[in-house]
């Protein structure tokens, strides 16, 4: 099998095995204070604790939504670095000024890499540092942005579509202007910190991709839907019919290591 996504030359550049994609649902109008708090005070506070901050986003069309992506070495690694943070005296400081912008946090996929080369390759990326932020000029979509996926499987699924999905349907997502960045599967582990909910009847299928534009990603969809091998994928891909696939459109924070 051709795998699309390259693997890293050393282990500690393809970030965590475990993975999770979190949504939040914000108060009207309270996502910047947000943004500021999470880029100033929650990302080098949680990589110390042992976390990988992949990644946080505004959502293009629902204004009000907050989307971030952290990594694990493993399960029970990620057990010991949320107790670390959460009981930790960063989050203890900033949780209640955090918490005052949401309505919901519990919208949580957890995940694996769809194969072994298919997480996040983070090597050579940097972000700025804490003093260095400010709003993005990107969070209407101007530059490059982040699309993510996600596919609802039939029972059983995953490793069929996911071994599908590299061999045939990555290769036609090549285009100048597109890289395809990850792909994951459910990862149907216990959750080991259980004071954070995930979605855990899910049965999913993530791909992760980045697009120089909001107008590129729209031409870039338009093109594949003319393409018959494309069309035969998605029409032989066991996908759950009783839940359509979801598509988020992400503009990156100033701060955020993927996506900019």
């Amino acid at each position: 099998m051709n795998l699309p996504l390259n693997v890293a030359p050393m282990a500690a550049t393809l970030a965590s095995p475990v993975v999770e994609l979190r949504q939040y649902t914000l108060r009207p109008g309270r996502r910047e204070t947000l943004i500021a708090l999470f880029d100033r005070e929650f990302i080098e506070g949680q990589e110390a604790a042992g976390m990988t901050i992949i990644g946080q986003f505004r959502d293009l069309d629902r204004p009000d939504m907050f989307v971030w992506l952290r990594g694990f070495d493993s399960m029970a690694a990620r057990k010991e670095a949320l107790a670390a943070f959460y009981d930790g005296p960063i989050w203890a400081a900033h949780r209640d000024a955090a918490n005052a912008t949401m309505i919901d946090s519990d919208d949580v996929l957890l995940l694996k890499p769809a194969w072994p080369s298919a997480g996040f390759g983070l090597s050579g990326l940097q972000r700025p540092a804490p003093a260095e932020h400010k709003i993005s000029s990107n969070q209407n979509g101007l530059g490059g942005i982040v699309v993510i996926r996600i596919h609802h499987l039939r029972s059983g699924a995953g490793a069929e579509f996911a071994s599908r999905f590299a061999a045939e349907a990555a290769p036609m997502m090549k285009a100048p202007g597109v890289r395809l960045l990850a792909a994951f599967v459910t990862e149907h582990a216990e959750n080991s910190f259980p004071r954070l909910p995930v979605r855990a009847s899910e049965n999913i299928f993530m791909s992760v991709a980045r697009f120089d534009s909001a107008e590129a990603h729209a031409s870039h969809e338009a093109a594949l839907a003319g393409v018959p091998a494309w069309r035969a994928f998605w029409r032989a891909a066991q996908l759950d019919p009783a839940k359509p696939t979801e598509t988020l459109r992400l503009s990156p924070t100033s701060r955020s290591l993927v996506g900019r």
